[in-house]
């Protein structure tokens, strides 16, 4: 049961060891409280309010008389047995929400019941948005228990008008009617159907939702709110906003949360990931990669956070490439080769023998199966030799060769330009990688933790991630896939108002690199863009 109230606790003098933290007295008391960084003082998840009494904060004693509260950490506070106490705790400092692994991402923080919208007592329920730059994923939760009651993910129609940002602002900057058009396209043509499907999914009527909250990179949620993103696109790339912004419900409805961002090019989609996954607490050095179509990167380090974003462009979520498709039934998730004879096995999602698209993490595969098998140069081109020896793999075709997965389905193919554009995308990502552990003086073996976040995460081979060099000279046991960490954390902060605040807190302890200006990035990138 969750709780809804402030919970109001006398502590008599007298008995407990005196060396536990107050937050670990209280957990023995049988209140956990929510000390998601680790009781270290780095979030304020353990703040209670002390209505009466002595206490040690540090070394120094404090002391508050009646009428004159005030708030602490409990993780950096002990009690003083000499003396009683008298505690409130908001609901949103008890350990209500403990962290969850769902289809779609994996959390590592718990998150209190202080739900984000004004009405939520009334309305029962919330929905959480990533939009991202390709895909938009929903969910739609129970507020008070935290329970998810029903998923959804389509492709964000504005991909019809360009599938980067850049093009995007593009459009807004020669032409201002397509600010409301672009936000039309989020709102009216992918968000509402997944509205729609979410709400017959879990049953849930529209008049019992409190709001919506949003992540994204910084330039859907400016199309989002309707704001011209033309700033973004030129130096010195300047946001109109970055932090927490609220939308009336003339926009989608309901009242509408946007995220707080980190910079033009690192946006909330991150700051939320950060939080999701713990990064923004970790006490070695980590790496959060999300490896969407903005590619954006945040390492936290012995130098502090440095984050950029890398043009990786759609292809690792199948946007692009002949046979390329988003996961669902009837599509090849797996890919592996043999050889004496050579054959290719595959594994398609749900049943049925015929498939008819290729997800990302299958063309990942292929990068590491086909180099390891002789299928692929390291340019990325089939190997004549290869191609000489099984001709009937092969299918020619006016853009060149391309490689049949089953002979006797020519429609499933793998084309060399297809190729190109996934080194592409995986030299981008791992240029950006390399380029913010240069930064800091670090190897790819000093860093404790990548999490690797995105839509095709939780599916990806991380041997094969590895070998094809889109995580260049990592361990397998480094890599962590957590999902959509973007989706993770405004679940999270929908859950949980104080998690929005540490996510803007992130701005001010991040240093935004700009890739283009760095003079190793481009010689990164060109060595990147073979296969191991």
């Amino acid at each position: 049961m969750t709780n809804r109230d402030p919970i109001e606790i006398s502590i008599p003098a007298g008995g407990g060891d005196p060396l536990l933290s107050l937050a670990d007295f209280l957990a023995t008391a049988g209140h956990p409280l929510n000390t998601r960084c680790g009781r270290r003082g780095l979030c304020r998840g353990c703040a209670v309010t002390v209505e009466k009494g002595t206490f040690f904060e540090g070394e120094n004693l404090c002391s508050v008389a009646s009428g004159q509260p005030r708030e602490i950490l409990a993780c950096l506070c002990r009690r003083d047995p000499a003396a009683s106490l008298r505690l409130t705790i908001p609901p949103r400092s008890l350990l209500s929400h403990p962290p969850v692994v769902v289809s779609d991402f994996r959390t590592s923080v718990p998150a209190g019941c202080d739900p984000i919208f004004s009405r939520w007592n009334e309305l029962p329920f919330g929905v959480a948005v990533d939009i991202g730059t390709t895909t938009v994923a929903i969910l739609l939760a129970e507020l008070g228990s935290g329970r998810i009651l029903a998923r959804a993910s389509a492709l964000n129609a504005q991909v019809c008008h360009g599938d980067n940002v850049l093009t995007r602002i593009f459009l807004c900057q020669q032409d201002k009617s397509w600010i409301a058009k672009l936000q039309r396209a989020f709102w009216h043509d992918t968000f509402r159907p997944l509205f729609e499907e979410v709400l017959k999914k879990s049953g849930v009527g529209r008049g019992q939702v409190a709001g919506i909250v949003v992540a994204g990179n910084t330039t859907m949620l400016h199309l989002a709110a309707g704001e011209d993103p033309t700033s973004l696109g030129t130096v010195p790339f300047t946001p109109r906003f970055l932090g927490q912004r609220v939308l009336g419900p003339e926009i989608a409805g309901y009242e509408t949360v946007l995220l707080p961002g980190l910079s033009a090019y690192v946006g909330a989609d991150i700051a939320a990931g950060a939080i999701c996954c713990a990064s923004s607490y970790a006490e070695r050095p980590c790496l959060l990669v999300d490896v969407g179509t903005n590619g954006e990167i945040l390492l936290s380090g012995p130098r502090g956070r440095l984050a950029c974003a890398t043009a990786a462009g759609p292809a690792f979520e199948g946007c692009g490439l002949t046979c390329g498709m988003r996961a669902a039934a009837g599509v090849v998730e797996k890919i592996r080769f043999a050889a004496s004879p050579f054959s290719a096995g595959l594994e398609i999602i749900g049943s049925g023998d015929t498939p008819h698209g290729i997800t990302g993490s299958a063309y990942v595969d292929f990068l590491a199966e086909g180099r390891g098998a002789g299928l692929l140069e390291e340019n990325g081109r089939f190997s004549g030799d290869f191609v000489n020896a099984h001709p009937g793999w092969f299918f020619r075709e006016e853009k060149g060769l391309s490689f049949l997965l089953r002979p006797e389905h020519p429609h499933l193919r793998i084309s060399e330009v297809d190729v190109a554009l996934l080194l592409q995308a995986k030299a981008a990502i791992a240029a950006g990688v390399l380029t913010l552990l240069e930064r800091q003086g670090l190897q790819p073996r000093d860093i404790d933790r990548v999490f690797l976040a995105g839509g095709f995460g939780l599916h990806l081979s991380v041997p094969h991630a590895i070998a094809c060099g889109l995580l260049p000279g990592f361990r397998a046991d480094q890599i962590e896939p957590v999902g959509n960490t973007a989706l993770g954390g405004a679940y999270l902060a929908m859950l949980d108002r104080t998690l929005a605040a540490e996510m803007d807190a992130l701005r001010t302890g991040v240093e935004s690199i700009e890739l283009n200006l760095d003079p190793g990035f481009e010689n990164r990138y060109l060595d990147h863009l073979a296969l191991p």
